[in-house]
Order: C-alpha cells, then structure tokens, then sequence
C-alpha cells in the first residue's frame, strides 16, 4: 500500500504515529509538507520568544523518517489530486502515486480584507517562520498591535511583550475571549492583562491601515479615533486549508472544510482529512486534542484495524495566558433554555467563578473560571460523567477554609468517575488506562507518562492523573511505602528535613533518635550525603567514613580491574599549558591511561590505591584540586570559548563556567549534577542537555534546568530568561537547594522534575516568584555550603590518619601484584620499580 500524507503539522504527526504501530514492509509511506521542519508543538509555540528553541519544540528526533523509512519531502508544496489516477502532483512536478491519502493540511491564519494589511511589518502568527520575522521586526520597533483578542490574540500579545514592546490588543467584539468566557469573566481578564501593561481596546472596527508620522502605521478605527504602532499581527481567526480538496472536486461545506464521516473518510473512500482542515457535521474543531483523536481513528481504519469511530469533541479548555489562568467549560453563556448559573466574584483578587447548571436535572453543563482555575478538572469530569451536583452547586466554586472546594462540598472525588472517564484527552487517556497500568506497575506520575502519555501534551491534566494514580494505589490496597530502608521509616525528603531542623550533625546520632538497628548500604551513603548536603563537613572523618560507598571512601571512582580514576577538576574546561604539562607529566611518571572526558577536562586511568595519595599531591602542587567525579556532587561545567573568541559569542560563558564551577564545587546532592553554559543560542556547550543549562542573550542569561543525557535524555526546560547575572545565581542557588530538600535517593534532576506535582509552573512559582517564602533560606544554606568548602584530597593528603587509609594492604605498602594492565590504543603503561618487585614476588611465590 502507498500511503501518502499530505502535512506534516501536530496532527499529521500523530498520524503517522498510529500507524507505525500496525506498519509492515508492505507499506510505503510518503509525507509531503510545505514547512522546511518536522512536526513541531504549536500549542507551546509562544515560548520560542521566552527562550524554547526550534529544537525543544520539535515532536520527532531528527531523524525520524531514516529510522521509520519514511520518504520525507520537508519544504515541499502539494498542488494538485488526481483523484482518477491517485496522484499526488507537488510544486516542483514530482508525481506522487497513493492508495490512500490523508490531507492533514490544517489551516491559515484569517487576515480581514483591511486596506493596508500587506504594509511592511505587518505579520500573522502561525509558524516558527512567522515568529522569526516578528522577532527581526522588533528590534527597530517601539511597540505592537495584535489585531484579535481571542486565545491566539493573547498569545500573540504574550510575545510582544517577550520582545520588550508596548503591546496593544484590537478587539472588535466587546469582550475579549468571547468565544470562550462571559462579560464578568472577561472584565477580570482584561483588568488583570492591563495591569501587566498590555492596552486592551475592545468594540475597535480597523477600516485602514496607513503611514504613520513618528511611527510605521496608523490604525484607522471606524469611530474616528487612530492607533499608531510600529507592528501588527493579525490573529483574528482561522480558515481551513482546503485548496487541494477543492481543486480535487471532493466535497467541501458551504463555508468551507473538507467533509468526512466519522472515519475521517471524505467523499472519496480514498481520501481522508484530519485535523482543522476537516468538517464532521458542519464543525471545524481548532483545539489539538479532537484532531488528534481524528488522527489515531484515521490511522487505524487506514491500517483496517478495528477503531471507533468520531464523535465529536468536547472543546472545553484550560489556560494561562500571560501568567493568567482561564478556563471555559461546555456551555459557558448558559445557553441551554433550562440553565441557571451560579457565579463568585472576587473585584480584590481578580478571580471569577461560574457554573451552569441543568436545573431541571441538576447536572453541571458548563463553567468558566478566570483568575483561579484549580477547580477545573473536577468540573470538567463532573460534567463529561453527567454526575450528580451536590445539594447546593455554588459550593463548587465559593471559596472553602481548609481545602478543596469540590472535595468540601461532598462533591466527587476521582473514586467516582467511571472508567470510561477521559483523564487525558489529548492523547486519549482514560482512567481504565491508568489504573490498568498502575496494576501493572508504573507507580509513579513519571512512570505513568512514559507508559501512558498522559499529562505529556499540554500538561494540564497531570493534577487529576496524580489524583488517580493515589486513589488506585489506595484502592489496589498498596501501601505506598516511602520508606528509605528497614532501618528508618522516613522518605529521603523527610530525613533531610530531620536532619535540619534537628541540626543533626552524624549517623549515630540519626539512627539512635529516629531509626534503629545498625544501618545499611542504603541508609548509610544516603545519610552521609543529607550530612555533607547540610553540614559540608569532610565526608573521611572518622564519624563519617564508615558511611561512604566505595568511590567516596578513596575519593576516586573504582574501575573494573580494581584500580582507581583521578579527575582533577578544570573549571570551565579552562586550563593552563603548564597545568595540561603536569598533568602529561604525572600520567606518564605513574603510567596512568589519559582520556578527555565529555565534561572537558582529563580523566587519569590506571591508579591504584597506595599511589593515589601521592598523585594527588603532585596535582596540587600543579595547582589542581579534586574534581568530584566519584561522589553525588557536581562534576562539571561545560563552556564553549563564548564572547573571548567566538565570532558569534554574545557573552562571557567561559568566566561564567568556572565562576559557577567554584561556586558550586563539592555541593552533595541526591544525584550528580551537570552544569554548561552557551555563549549563545548555537548552544555549542549544549546547556539544554544538563541538570542547570545556561545560555547566552542579547539581554542577559536564560536559565534551563532539569535536563539530562544518558539513557533516558531529557530536555531542560526554561525556567527564567534574561536574566542579570546576580539574578541567574540566586535562581541556581534556590534551584538546587529545593532540588536537595525535596528530591528521593538517587533522583535524577529530571525525574525529580516528572513527578513534581504542577510541574514546571510550580518550579517557577517556588523558584522565581517565592510562592513558599523560602528563597532567602534557600540562599543562606546554598553560602554555608560555598562558604565552607574544602579540597577532599588535600584534605586527604595532610590528616595522617586519613592518610594512612590508602593502601593495598593493611599490613604492607607493597602494590597488588594481580592487577594486570595493557596496552590502550598506544598508551603502554610502563610499569615502576615497585610494581616489577611485587610481580617477581608473585610469581616466585607461585
């Protein structure tokens, strides 16, 4: 079968997801698209002016037609369906043969026929490209009109204002949002906007567009009154992208749309549409997650895979636009002939409240929520379940002391939502598919994402899966058991919270006030690290020791034949010629196998253990200090050469890295650390692949965090932009030590991140905007912990007692005499004098 697919936008590649799950070799697939990129995130596309790149919006890894076998035509524009010979004929010429096509070709943005609306600086905001071009626009500009004060509208004014400009919003409908919310609701939204300096004009009819005296353009409104800007961009609406259907003779609605059926077939069986280019019962759904459920029915009855079929979508929606949440919910205007409404209005907090009710049966059929949105979830079930109201539905939304107002009011609770319940419609999760796969044991949020995909689109259903996944482990009857081992019945969390604020100074100690017995390889290295996290005192104290694991107990990393690693640590990457000298110089006196490692500086193979003292030495006196690369502590900060010698540099990043490197060496936390820094946004250091990533802007510094290589990569996501440098380490500070606080044993950055319940908001919240009043303490224990660093070899190297540690032997100084070394790629270890001797007296002893 010759399967072509006709755009490659979010639901083009949703498709194509669906049906690679059933793909044979006896498929062929082509995708024809008109953008020069992969499928990439619209529904995030505002936060490539807040620092996202192309590449963390993109939907598919870079070579995802190779790796599938897809013939892939990037920058390509279909012009014609034959729909007698199915072919497919593209701008170029090429022919493009198919047994079925799907036209996922989505829509274009409506720009009114206002004389003047092709003047220079005018844009519409639909892809990365038209993003590019407004960002070019501003740098000349002082301010911006966006012409539409719907969703897109807003968006649109979002990244004005990410640009720096005097942002304006042209409604010409009395409210803003008008569509989705009432007149009260919107009353609060447009006030709470304009506080953030963005000027709203409502009931505003643009007749033309023309030159402008000090400014490019002058908005000439129908009442008389002029706006004068040096930007517009149109967002006033969408149209359905349906040329290729109508040039193809296939059926199209009286105002436009392809038509199809409930198997997203149009009027020719060969042919599909999906997506905002497509018209099921007169309807053209422009939110994400009704096309992707069109994509995953298309796909399957492509593949003659047993499918529902569609039956519309709910387009209720949650949302924050501009640090503002919104939501809207069924019918919104109470249009229903029986619907009364309920509404809280709070003029001080800027919060609206409202529900609409059937009252003749009383089910909720709508609600909008402005301001404040955390009840939307529950409604939003409430009303997809048809489940019963309480006995007085206003208590849903009046504010209850002391918790949820849903829950308060004996209201619902996900035990009751039925199976069929949809949790995530986005990628059309229903409870029944959660708790089948908590039953099979993804039980935790980032394990049910990974299994689900749940709460991976726009995120917004993740409280209520976190709520599922708590009630099934509860009603599965598994005690979810927090415990960090026998011996303590504390999660990491709460022993760190123990050790603080009981200022807890040894494991003793610990064990003997909240614990019992004697400890274990799980309970003890944790502990030392909560210990060095708090106290940062040295890990080979004699009350400390014991504790270590393998690596930190002879402060190197344990290789496969027994010997030992040295990194000394090279800030930044940055090193000296006489540093790289006697680095060279002690390799080759000791025969130490050399490697630059991925974090930029040299890894030392080969030690053992009676010599590492004495290497160790020799680096300080060459002025190196321990690099950390044996403990769960930072390790590195990757630069590229930044301002001081790249031609693209925007900044310093390499005096950055090594200010960062010293600032945070030695820090222990529940996992290693990485750290880079990008001079600019080429990302040469590739700052978005580590815990802490920082790059470089014409206006300051961009904070990326949670983000991590190996096996399960993940990019960071940006916390902050434009930031001061001072203001950048204050964030880091706040950042790792909530990270130390909160984290479990051994987690990851970026797992901590998965299963942070509110995600990247509430990081931000808790990071940058001090939602729990604990920033300056956040600081305070990140300066003690700077203030009392300390070098663990010197220290090693000056206390005999520790000292006296590293040998082989308890009772000799002789080297291990079965240890065997190599040739490594023309590295041939020479072996000392000691070494000869304790072999002859191996083999003498055979």
């Amino acid at each position: 079968m010759k399967l072509v697919v006709v755009g490659h936008g979010m639901v083009g590649h949703k498709f194509l997801e669906g049906v690679l799950e059933y793909v044979n070799d006896d498929v062929e697939i082509t995708v024809i698209a008109e953008e020069p990129r992969l499928a990439y995130d619209r529904v995030h596309l505002s936060e490539y002016f807040s620092g996202k790149s192309a590449k963390d919006l993109s939907l598919a890894r870079q070579d995802f037609a190779d790796a599938y076998g897809i013939d892939l035509h990037l920058d390509t524009q279909a012009i014609a369906i034959d729909r007698e010979a199915q072919v497919v004929t593209t701008k170029s010429g090429q022919q493009v043969p198919y047994d079925k096509l799907i036209l996922s070709t989505g829509s274009y943005p409506f720009v009114p026929p206002i004389p003047g609306n092709d003047r220079e600086n005018c844009f519409v905001y639909r892809t990365i490209e038209d993003l590019d071009a407004i960002r070019a626009a501003s740098q000349t500009a002082k301010n911006g009109v966006v012409i539409g004060g719907g969703l897109l509208g807003l968006e649109a004014a979002k990244a004005l204002v990410d640009l720096d400009l005097k942002a304006h919003v042209v409604e010409f409908a009395p409210r803003l949002m008008a569509v989705q919310i009432d007149d009260l609701g919107a009353k609060v939204l447009r006030n709470k906007i304009e506080d953030l300096g963005v000027e709203v004009l409502t009931q505003k009819a643009t007749q033309a567009i023309e030159d402008g005296d000090d400014f490019i353009h002058s908005m000439k409104f129908s009442d008389g009154t002029e706006l004068k800007t040096d930007l517009i961009v149109f967002s006033a609406g969408i149209r359905p992208r349906d040329e290729l259907a109508r040039q193809s003779g296939l059926e199209l609605g009286e105002r436009g749309g392809i038509v199809i059926n409930d198997f997203c077939q149009t009027s020719d069986e060969h042919i599909y549409a999906i997506g905002e280019c497509a018209l099921w019962q007169g309807k053209i759904y422009g939110l994400v997650a009704p096309g992707y459920d069109m994509a995953r029915i298309a796909a399957k009855h492509v593949m003659q895979e047993e499918t529902n079929s569609f039956a519309g979508a709910d387009m209720s929606t949650k949302l924050k636009l501009m640090g503002v949440d919104v939501a809207s919910i069924g019918d919104a205007h109470a249009n229903h002939p029986s619907a009364a409404s309920y509404f809280y209005n709070d003029d001080h907090a800027q919060v609206y409240k409202k529900i609409v009710i059937n009252k003749e049966t009383k089910k909720l059929i709508g609600a909008v929520l402005v301001g404040d949105a955390k009840e939307y979830s529950e409604l939003l079930q409430m009303m997809l379940n048809d489940m019963d109201l309480p006995e007085n539905p206003d208590s849903l939304i009046v504010p209850q002391y002391g918790g949820s107002n849903v829950a308060s009011s004996g209201g619902t609770g996900v035990d009751l939502l039925p199976d069929s319940a949809t949790i995530c419609s986005c990628n059309n999760v229903s409870k029944a598919d959660l708790c089948s796969a908590i039953a099979d044991g993804s039980t935790s949020l980032g394990a049910l994402k990974k299994c689900t995909k749940a709460a991976t689109a726009c995120g917004g259903c993740a409280p209520l899966v976190t709520q599922v996944l708590k009630a099934e482990l509860q009603r599965q009857g598994v005690t979810v058991n927090n415990h960090l081992c026998e011996h303590f019945p504390y999660s990491r969390q709460e022993l760190y919270h123990l050790v603080r604020v009981n200022e807890i100074r040894s494991f003793d100690e610990l064990i003997s006030k909240h614990g019992h017995g004697l400890g274990c390889d799980i309970c003890k290295p944790t502990a030392s690290n909560i210990l060095a996290s708090c106290w940062n005192d040295f890990i080979l104290q004699k009350e400390h020791a014991g504790l270590q694991d393998s690596n930190d107990y002879f402060l190197g990393n344990i290789q496969k034949d027994g010997s030992y690693s040295v990194v000394p640590r090279m800030a930044g990457g940055e090193v000296t010629p006489d540093g790289l000298i006697a680095v060279g110089q002690i390799a080759k006196k000791y025969g130490l196998y050399t490697k630059i490692t991925g974090g930029q500086r040299v890894d030392l193979f080969g030690a053992q253990v009676h010599q590492l003292p004495t290497i160790w030495e020799e680096l300080i006196a060459a002025g190196f200090e321990s690099g950390h690369a044996y403990g769960k502590s930072l390790r590195t900060v990757k630069s590229c050469v930044g301002s001081t010698w790249c031609r693209y540099g925007v900044d310093d990043s390499v005096g950055l890295a090594i200010f960062l490197e010293n600032r945070y060496k030695g820090l222990r936390s529940p996992h290693k650390l990485k750290m880079a820094v990008s001079g600019c946004t080429r990302e040469c250091a590739e700052a978005q692949g580590k815990d802490v990533g920082v790059i470089a802007t014409e206006k300051g510094w961009n904070l990326y965090v949670c983000g991590n290589g190996g096996m399960k990569p993940r990019h960071a996501e940006l916390l902050a932009s434009d930031l001061d440098t001072n203001t950048l380490i204050r964030y880091i500070d706040r950042f790792f030590m909530f990270y130390i606080q909160t984290a479990d044993r051994l987690q990851r950055t970026s797992v901590w991140r998965d299963n942070l319940e509110g995600g990247l908001d509430y990081l931000k919240d808790v990071v940058v905007n001090d939602s729990l009043g604990v920033a300056q303490e956040l600081e305070d224990r990140m300066q003690h912990v700077v203030n009392t660093y300390q070098d663990e070899w010197n220290t090693a190297v000056t206390d005999p007692k520790v000292r006296a540690r590293f040998q082989t032997f308890i009772n000799s100084d002789q080297a291990d005499p079965h240890i065997q070394f190599t040739p490594e790629r023309g590295q041939i270890r020479p072996m000392n004098a000691q070494e000869r001797d304790a072999k002859r007296i191996a083999v003498t002893s055979v």
